[in-house]
């Protein structure tokens, strides 16, 4: 009997079987669960006082199961970060060519904001409790850096390094900006988690990302092509004797073909 040919996703990897994708909700479960135990024990007893054991006992696994899932049992609480990161660089992964990057992270951390907005008394319960225990936070903020990790990479990987002149500060803004971008999510969240998760977590979210677009936009983007396919960018420069010939696209964002004119006279001059 013939088998059934499988699909393949645009960039040519191999699409997740359906055993993969229940293997991955398997184990999400799981972690939340052994997340769900240790909050409710932590609550209960301390979270000094709690123990690996208790926190597996309680969920109705093993030590060893506990350990397959988490490293300690301050990770315990996180457990949809890992996910998260994957879904968020997905999104990295599937940014249009003509989309500013800058504007690529901030859709990427939307995922971020998103993961706690699914559980909101969980999500406060959780923002309460690593408010009082240091070694809870200090995990917190080791998640949080994988993310902004993850967004300078991305900014930087549209910069030519190696191509950098005097006066030109695109990797300077590709790492400021991705700081900003994770500074004013958190900003925001954190609001929203002490307010108790009242009010629409994504237009608060939206306006910060509009504040932080005002501030670097017009110096993240025009360099996205440099690494690609000069076609694929927004605009870009000729020269012609004497004479610098522009080519935009329609749908080419004004402050982007400003700043590539902008980088192309000061590379002649």
């Amino acid at each position: 009997m013939s088998q059934p040919a499988r699909t393949q996703p645009s960039d040519g990897s191999e699409a997740p079987t359906p055993g993969t994708r229940r293997a991955a909700a398997q184990r999400l479960k799981m972690r939340r669960e052994l997340a769900a135990a240790a909050m409710e024990l932590f609550a209960a007893k301390g979270y000094e006082a709690t123990t690996v054991d208790e926190i597996a006992a309680a969920a109705g696994v093993a030590r060893r199961t506990f350990f397959r899932h988490f490293r300690s049992k301050e990770e315990a609480i996180f457990p949809d970060h890992d996910d998260t990161l994957v879904r968020a660089e997905a999104v990295l992964d599937a940014a249009p060519a003509h989309e500013n990057p800058l504007d690529t992270v901030c859709r990427g951390i939307k995922e971020v904001m998103r993961m706690y907005a699914a559980s909101p008394a969980v999500s406060v319960a959780r923002y309460r409790l690593t408010r009082e225990v240091p070694t809870l936070r200090e995990a917190e903020i080791a998640s949080v850096a994988r993310y902004e990790r993850l967004f300078t990479r991305y900014l930087l990987g549209h910069f030519d390094e190696g191509a950098h002149h005097e006066g030109d500060d695109d990797p300077l803004l590709a790492e400021v900006a991705a700081s900003a971008v994770v500074t004013a999510h958190n900003h925001v969240l954190r609001r929203w988690l002490r307010a108790g998760a009242e009010g629409d977590v994504e237009a608060q979210l939206d306006h910060a990302f509009g504040i932080v677009r005002a501030t670097f936009g017009t110096g993240i983007g025009a360099g996205r092509a440099l690494g690609g396919d000069p076609q694929d960018s927004p605009a870009r420069v000729a020269k012609q004797g004497e004479v610098l010939v522009t080519v935009a696209r329609t749908d080419a964002p004004l402050d982007e073909v400003m700043r590539t004119i902008e980088k192309a006279l000061k590379q002649r001059s």
